[in-house]
């Protein structure tokens, strides 16, 4: 028998005579490509050196007013708000050369309306999204998705003038402060409807088809759990677009007349707002004692829709939808 060979690695080393190192085949090559694609690659170095520059400067010079208008505001206005009386008092008897008084009927007003104008559009834009997702098909839909982007877009003056013409000029009710809520549901609508569409499609329709598979009925399903699921999200939209309409002034310039006394009914009689309050004293700037609590009041309103961003922030940071 023929025995049998082992190679081992002394076995399959090269001859003697053969080199044991050197360039590879086509390492010669890729000198020249390498040489080729240097300036290709400073180029592109450059090209993103040059576009953060111009992010940052474009940045800088939209962070400026910003900054200009917010320094502004604080500087001028900051020094009523550490008094006691302006959280507990009002403008009642208070004239435009006289110091004093407080914007607690303004605040009120202004949360008075928040509140009644969340009442009646969150139920309408959450109930509009849950049709646009689980139920829309067919042309009714799309014109349903039509009209939501229609208004996303009208002017918050527009808006008013509407409610105005049907309000006081087609069934000659007075000008109150329920007129103001109406406007301002035209504009909330349509951001809470694209913020709880988008919430609504984020949940996994692996929960809509467990549900489905358990025998639960569609309508129970979107109740227990499509909606429990998209909670946060859409409490985060309802704080973001309740911010967007406090801050409005078009509709409580002609829809909700100012007064300087405390007033809670929305039907009957004037209805006192922070940016009413700032419309009816910038007149009288001349007088510093009017001019002081007007940065106080345009401060006021800064810091009460900062208040709710923050809120809606937090909500969309800490109870994100659950997958």
């Amino acid at each position: 028998m023929t025995p049998l060979r082992v190679e081992t690695p002394a076995s399959k080393a090269p001859p003697s005579g053969t080199p044991s190192s050197g360039p590879r085949p086509g390492a010669t090559a890729r000198a020249p490509l390498a040489s080729a694609l240097a300036p290709r690659a400073r180029g592109r170095v450059l090209r993103d050196h040059a576009a953060r520059v111009v992010m940052w400067a474009a940045f800088a010079l939209a962070l400026a007013p910003l900054v200009w208008i917010l320094w502004t505001v604080v500087s001028k206005g900051s020094h009523l708000l550490l008094e006691s009386q302006w959280w507990t008092h009002s403008q009642r008897g208070i004239t435009s050369r006289r110091e004093g008084g407080g914007a607690v009927h303004a605040i009120q007003g202004t949360l008075i309306q928040g509140a009644a104008t969340a009442a009646i559009a969150v139920p309408v834009a959450v109930l509009t999204a849950v049709y646009l997702v689980e139920y829309g098909r067919g042309k009714l839909a799309r014109v349903v998705s039509f009209m939501v982007d229609i208004l996303t877009g009208i002017p918050s003056i527009v808006a008013a003038l509407f409610v105005y013409a049907i309000w006081v000029t087609t069934f000659g009710f007075q000008r109150v402060g329920f007129a103001v809520v109406l406007s301002l549901v035209l504009l909330m609508v349509p951001t809470v409807v694209r913020s709880t569409e988008e919430m609504l499609k984020l949940v996994p329709n692996e929960l809509r088809e467990a549900s489905y598979a358990l025998g639960v009925p569609k309508w129970k399903t979107i109740v227990k759990v499509v909606l429990p699921t998209a909670f946060s999200g859409i409490v985060t939209g309802v704080l973001l677009g309740l911010a967007r309409v406090m801050g409005e002034t078009a509709p409580l310039l002609i829809l909700g007349p100012y007064t300087k006394s405390i007033a809670t009914d929305l039907f009957a009689g004037y209805m006192p707002t922070l940016p009413t309050m700032i419309n009816q004293d910038r007149n009288e700037l001349a007088q510093s004692a009017a001019a002081d609590r007007v940065w106080a009041a345009a401060l006021t309103l800064i810091l009460l829709v900062l208040l709710l961003n923050l809120a809606g922030r937090l909500v969309a940071r800490f109870g994100s939808v659950k997958k």
